[in-house]
């Protein structure tokens, strides 16, 4: 997959970063690199793999759970700038 610097002056404004002019065309070339790579992962045959969470077989590490600490809810919120009861107040950010 090709990408050229369209694509990648459109991606660093959705992402909200800085990208010079002179940066476009590398940054172009490293993301078709990358998007290449990912496709070469893909022609891998994987059907009778089995699913991992490690390259070594060991159990997962596992604590009891138990709590550890709480009824603290006055000092967690003795610096909140507007409660109500056991909960902070925020501005709605949503309409």
């Amino acid at each position: 997959m090709s990408v050229d610097t369209e694509t990648v002056r459109r991606i660093a404004r959705l992402a909200r970063i800085r990208v010079e002019e002179e940066q476009l065309e590398p940054l172009a070339k490293e993301l078709s690199a990358i998007l290449d790579w990912i496709g070469q992962l893909e022609e891998v045959d994987t059907e009778n793999v089995p699913p991992m969470t490690s390259v070594e077989d060991m159990p997962m590490k596992k604590r009891p759970d138990v709590v550890t600490d709480g009824d603290c809810v006055d000092d967690i919120l003795a610096n909140a700038p507007k409660r109500e009861g056991n909960f902070f107040v925020v501005p709605k950010v949503v309409e």
